[in-house]
């Protein structure tokens, strides 16, 4: 497995991460339901084969499956020394916010003393949510207690926009850690032309950088059905080389539920000889 350090964090981490949704959330496509014991089985077995090949930083939430995800990951990662792994939850905000509440559950299902990294589960920020997470006794104030007390390492903030109430919450240098969407359909976290967006930034403050949908949620290869349905080629390895391929990517999340997919993401991410050059990709010629 190959590995980077997070930031300002210091922490070792692999560059893919185990994304814990598919585990914990069923799935009617593919007839994955965690509540059935079969499925809970091919889950668990995923996240030991990917932390056996190497794969050290695993992501999770409460809302993934109504805490499956974080039963699944925790169950599967017992007993193992716990520096040798970085454990990622979330906590969403609520009128009245209870992280500590919130967090007690987590490591309950997680079956850990406590966590590397927690986030903010953010998804578009507005001016009036970010007043309400900053706020006095708020969200944020109360994760940073949750630090103080030995509960979480590391604070982060998620989030799928690019606006100014994003970069607010960034400004406020409470977070070690921004986790954004990236893919190949969804780059506006970076532009290598213009050297902007919310990576270049958070890199500039030394903040670990991790990408979610890296796949892109399945709509590239749905895309690419409806133009051209006898097209079966996977697209897979190319999009999470394109990820991969970006410098100011710690680590790219991979959502996986089967050994099958953990073997296949892993043997994508150790061949660095298929990375790309963004700045060639993106070069526009100058007349």
């Amino acid at each position: 497995m190959l590995y980077t350090i997070l930031g300002n964090t210091g922490k070792r981490v692999s560059r893919i991460g185990f994304g814990g949704v598919p585990a914990g959330v069923k799935n009617y496509v593919e007839e994955y339901d965690p509540q059935n014991s079969d499925d809970y089985d091919c889950g668990l077995r995923a996240v030991k084969r990917a932390f056996e090949l190497g794969i050290n930083y695993f992501d999770t939430a409460p809302g993934y499956g109504d805490g499956m995800s974080e039963r699944i990951i925790g169950e599967a990662l017992d007993g193992i020394q716990r520096d040798r792994l970085f454990l990622a939850t979330k906590v969403r905000y609520a009128e009245e916010p209870n992280v500590f509440k919130s967090l007690e559950e987590s490591l309950k299902r997680l079956r850990m003393d406590s966590v590397d990294l927690l986030q903010v589960h953010g998804d578009y920020y507005t001016p009036e949510l970010t007043d309400e997470l900053l706020k006095d006794g708020g969200m944020v104030s109360q994760m940073v207690r949750a630090k103080e007390q030995g509960l979480t390492c590391h604070l982060g903030i998620t989030g799928e926009c690019q606006n100014p109430e994003f970069y607010r919450m960034i400004d406020t240098g409470m977070f070690d850690v921004v986790q954004v969407q990236y893919n190949l359909m969804f780059e506006h976290p970076y532009d290598p032309f213009f050297k902007c967006g919310s990576m270049e930034y958070c890199k500039r403050k030394n903040m670990g950088i991790v990408t979610m949908r890296t796949l892109t949620s399945g709509i590239f290869q749905k895309w690419i059905q409806m133009v051209n349905p006898q097209n079966t080629f996977d697209y897979a390895p190319a999009l999470i080389q394109f990820v991969l391929s970006n410098p100011f990517v710690n680590t790219a999340l991979l959502g996986m539920r089967s050994v099958e997919q953990v073997e296949k993401s892993v043997a994508v991410c150790m061949d660095e000889k298929n990375r790309i050059s963004l700045d060639d990709l993106n070069r526009r010629k100058v007349n």
